[in-house]
């Protein structure tokens, strides 16, 4: 099994408060994401299940780019209520 350097390993530990945004899910960010990137691994989870991970601008490609190289990346989508969906 392929580890993922520190610096892109989804953060799985902890939430933001209530009413925090979303931050991104890149190991160490901190910022809030503007992206949803909904995957899944086929051999272990059904075709019409998702998993979500969040992303900021900075590390939509490289977290993107992980789960593309094991096929597992479904769809991308501006987070709803982010500053990238409603366009301020």
């Amino acid at each position: 099994m392929t580890l993922l350097p520190p610096r892109l390993a989804p953060v799985t530990e902890s939430s933001p408060a209530p009413g925090d945004p979303p931050v991104c899910s890149a190991r160490g960010c901190r910022t809030p994401a503007v992206w949803a990137l909904r995957w899944n691994n086929p051999r272990l989870h059904d075709p019409e299940r998702r998993k979500t991970w969040l992303a900021c601008a900075e590390h939509r490609g490289t977290l993107g780019d992980f789960l593309t190289a094991r096929s597992f990346l479904r769809e991308v989508e501006p987070l709803p209520g982010s500053l990238r969906s409603t366009g301020e």
